[in-house]
């Protein structure tokens, strides 16, 4: 008997067009894998009544033979995106209840196309974090834990709660954001593929904002295939988002299985940083040798604003996040602690609602946008971001796609860094660049740590790019082989 949950996008897709199984079968089966992985904590709602409807949809579309990639899928959907109807808080307190009366523009994509949605994902607050321990539902396990030990660890964020669902077999593929990362870098912690396209690939329509010059929708699965094909889904012009991108979106999954000889791919010297493990630098030079052993062209290039990426991130984001999150007042919707007057209901509010992170980076955007420190802080930020944007340009003449590691180390333990807000913001290191330059990037699984933990190799291409982006990748993850999984310690474990 097929093993539900242990199934590529794929190889379901491909069951469900030959009537191996159907939907319905899937969904149950990944339902009652939720049900008994919840200390995970990956699902902050579970939607089974409306999953099993819209499989029975799903399998209607398929007898019909109207099947897209994604039909009949269970997917998980990161609290973020507004699907009409169901809990949409992107794991804050200050939206309590809030239920939209609305689709995400990428959630209605993915219905049309046949998706089921299993339910809503952990994530941290507002998509401000580097770990998910920022939620307002608590922090997500990521079901990777150190060999011999029985600490755990994060998955990864702001995305840890979709990352870890699919590492953890209890969704097929998950929606995620990446804002400086926040799908890169989950991918890399728990084991997966993670895309970060373009931006203005997908529409932000019906995403709860955090900075709307850097959020981007993107996947989350278990292999590359399966990357393009939910890209093919989520992707698409929308004229309700003024940053979209009006362009045809291509066949993904059509464009693996490609020739790289010839192609040339850059090796930043500024993203070899002081204090880097040995075995990211390892990990790093294996993924070169691979792609040189497929015949690619390896090329040295320098991006020498990188090191400037990190503290321009850190202003641009906390600028937007707080001109963002100023709607949150507790008039309309959400939360409403009452007090003496209309500006003490406010203070009351938002100092409830807002979580610590959430509340520093409201502080640092208010103040770098202040009368007198303007043009100090933002406007010289916005001037560095150009300078990054122009050295990957500078750097694209030369080759055609740049290989970096996707994070500085693998998943660290919970608790470790939660006190520390510089430490955390380091792990953004290696993904914040393309993000501030609005390039496509993929984190491919590529190796294990000495303690058994999944390192992730980080690819990143020119804008709209994903194309070929998704063809190296899948070269890469032919010759990483990446064939681990978590042991399951959680729910019932026998």
């Amino acid at each position: 008997m097929t093993e539900f949950t242990k199934l590529t996008l794929a190889d379901a897709r491909d069951g469900l067009h030959k009537g191996d199984f159907t939907s319905r079968e899937l969904t149950e089966a990944h339902l009652n894998a939720i049900e008994d992985a919840s200390e995970l904590n990956c699902y902050v709602t579970v939607t089974a009544d409306k999953a099993l409807e819209m499989a029975d949809q799903a399998d209607a579309m398929i007898k019909a033979g109207d099947a897209k990639g994604v039909t009949g899928i269970p997917i998980g959907i990161k609290d973020l995106y507004c699907t009409k109807g169901v809990h949409s808080q992107t794991c804050s307190h200050i939206l309590d209840g809030f239920k939209p009366e609305y689709e995400s523009t990428v959630t209605s994509n993915l219905w049309a196309d046949g998706a089921v949605m299993l339910g809503k994902t952990n994530q941290d607050e507002f998509a401000m974090g580097s770990s998910n321990e920022n939620s307002h539902y608590g922090p997500v396990k990521n079901p990777w834990r150190a060999t011999g030990s029985d600490k755990d660890t994060v998955p990864g964020g702001s995305s840890g709660g979709s990352a870890a669902s699919v590492a953890a077999d209890i969704s097929i593929a998950a929606t995620g954001t990446d804002t400086g990362g926040s799908i890169r870098q989950p991918a890399s912690f728990a084991g997966l593929v993670g895309l970060k396209p373009t931006y203005g690939r997908c529409s932000r329509w019906g995403m709860i904002a955090f900075a709307s010059s850097l959020d981007q929708a993107g996947p989350l699965t278990k292999s590359v295939r399966d990357a393009a094909i939910m890209i093919e889904s989520m992707a698409g012009y929308d004229p309700k988002d003024s940053t979209s991108y009006d362009t045809p979106v291509p066949n993904y999954e059509a464009a693996l299985g490609g020739d790289v000889r010839g192609l040339k791919v850059g090796i930043p010297k500024e993203y070899r940083v002081d204090g880097m493990p040995e075995e990211i630098e390892k990990l790093w030079q294996q993924g070169i040798d691979w792609l040189k052993d497929a015949g690619a062209e390896i090329v040295d290039i320098s991006l020498p604003h990188t090191k400037y990426a990190l503290p321009t991130y850190y202003i641009v984001a906390p600028a937007e996040c707080s001109s963002n999150l100023a709607r949150y007042d507790g008039v309309k919707y959400g939360l409403r602690v009452t007090g003496d007057s209309l500006d003490d209901m406010y203070k009351k509010t938002r100092a409830a609602g807002f979580g610590d992170e959430v509340k520093r980076r409201i502080l640092i955007g208010t103040y770098v946008l202040s009368a007198g420190y303007y043009d100090a802080y933002y406007l010289k930020a916005q001037k560095v971001r150009t300078l990054i944007a122009n050295d990957f340009k500078a750097a694209y003449s030369k080759c055609d796609v740049i290989l970096t590691p996707t994070a500085p180390s693998a998943a660290f333990n919970l608790g470790d860094k939660v006190d520390d807000p510089l430490a955390m913001y380091l792990n953004d290191v290696f993904t914040v660049p393309a993000s501030l330059a609005g390039l496509p990037g993929i984190s491919i699984p590529a190796g294990l740590s000495a303690e058994g933990l999944p390192l992730g190799l980080q690819l990143l291409g020119q804008a709209f790019g994903e194309e070929q982006l998704l063809n190296v990748a899948d070269v890469l993850e032919t010759a990483a082989d990446f064939k681990a999984k978590p042991t399951k310690w959680w729910g019932d474990a026998s």
